[in-house]
């Protein structure tokens, strides 16, 4: 009995030895998460990367854990920074460049060209006057927008064409959900949006493009920022946040039909509810960029580079409504060092380009 009692206390040794050895393994084999406290804007197309890469567990296996911080515009995001509730996140470009005014945060590569996606927008009436004289149509008439905000851009591109000013408008400041609400109710004939709440208009209460910040003249591009004082201590960090979107993009752009439906539940989530031909819009007219692309915007090799280009177009018009002092040079706030980081990576370059 004492032998039956020895063998089974040393088989039941054994076994529990061997269990704590393989959950052991498994611990070991199991990358440890570090936190990293990202922001956004709901329901817009270039956050879509960030439910994504969570739903593909992406952050995960290059030893992310998102912290998801979300606001309704860029003013109060980067206002938020100043709390260090968030490290890095990406947002509109004019607020990216009131972040490093106030705040000194640095822009760190581009989330989508959306020049097509920020516009003057019209109620049905209002587009019927805007059809016959575009400027006597906006003259003297009150436009509803977003201040200080890729909207806002995107209208005053489309008064200069239309030999317009500023001053020749009356501007109220609304957010987003407040334009779409007064013009519904015919508060308000124009207003200042972007997508998707352009979509939302459209479709909702027969709203009507009248001028795109690419019609305007002006390019607009989403800003990927980081905090400072973050990014210099967490270089490495940053460099894996970019290589996590950009892997999602070069996904999402080899696989439409999955990335659309995973889109209908992102925006839904945020309150919104478009057609699935304005969610097809988003991909087909608002390009983004893979690595190489990234890389080639930011290049300064013979000079300012694209982006440097783009962003100080965007100081000066800040410079202009008053929302700065002076035009930032774009090499103080717009660096390549972290996506140059993940092109010397091989790990993280072969990551951020993975369409799998």
């Amino acid at each position: 009995m004492k032998l039956k009692k020895i063998v089974l206390g040393l088989t039941v040794s054994i076994i529990g030895s061997a269990l704590m050895t393989v959950s052991t393994l498994s611990q070991a084999q199991t990358p440890k998460l570090t936190e990293i406290k990202v922001s956004y804007q709901p329901a817009v197309y270039w956050a879509l990367p960030f439910y994504i890469a969570s739903e593909k567990n992406w952050w995960a296996e290059l030893g992310l854990k998102p912290e998801f911080s979300t606001f309704p515009a860029g003013v109060p995001q980067i206002a938020a920074s100043a709390s260090k509730s968030w490290d890095v996140g990406a947002t509109g470009s004019v607020p990216a460049v009131l972040g490093f005014v106030r705040f000194g945060i640095k822009t760190i590569g581009i989330s989508n060209d959306e020049s097509a996606g920020n516009a003057l927008v019209g109620t049905a009436k209002g587009a019927e006057a805007f059809a016959k004289n575009p400027q006597q149509a906006l003259k003297g008439q009150a436009i509803v927008l977003t201040g200080n905000s890729t909207g806002d851009y995107a209208v005053q591109s489309c008064l200069k064409k239309y030999g317009l000013s500023k001053t020749d408008v009356t501007i109220k400041n609304m957010g987003q959900a407040e334009i779409i609400s007064a013009m519904s109710s015919g508060n308000a004939e124009f207003g200042g949006l972007w997508a998707p709440n352009i979509y939302t208009l459209e479709e909702k209460a027969g709203g009507k493009v009248l001028c795109s910040g690419k019609e305007g003249g002006v390019v607009v591009p989403g800003a990927l920022i980081a905090r400072g004082d973050y990014a210099k201590e967490n270089p490495q960090m940053v460099a894996k946040f970019l290589a996590v979107y950009l892997r999602t993009w070069k996904w999402m752009n080899a696989n439409k039909p999955q990335a659309i439906a995973m889109m209908k539940k992102f925006y839904e989530q945020g309150g919104v509810t478009i057609s699935e031909a304005s969610m097809r819009k988003e991909f087909d007219t608002r390009p983004t960029f893979d690595l190489a692309g990234e890389l080639k915007v930011m290049d300064r090799a013979k000079g300012p580079s694209p982006m440097d280009d783009w962003f100080t177009a965007i100081g000066a018009f800040m410079l202009a409504t008053g929302a700065i002092q002076a035009v930032p040079p774009a090499s103080e706030y717009i660096t390549d060092e972290y996506m140059k980081m993940v092109n010397a990576d091989k790990q993280l370059r072969e990551f951020a380009n993975n369409a799998k």
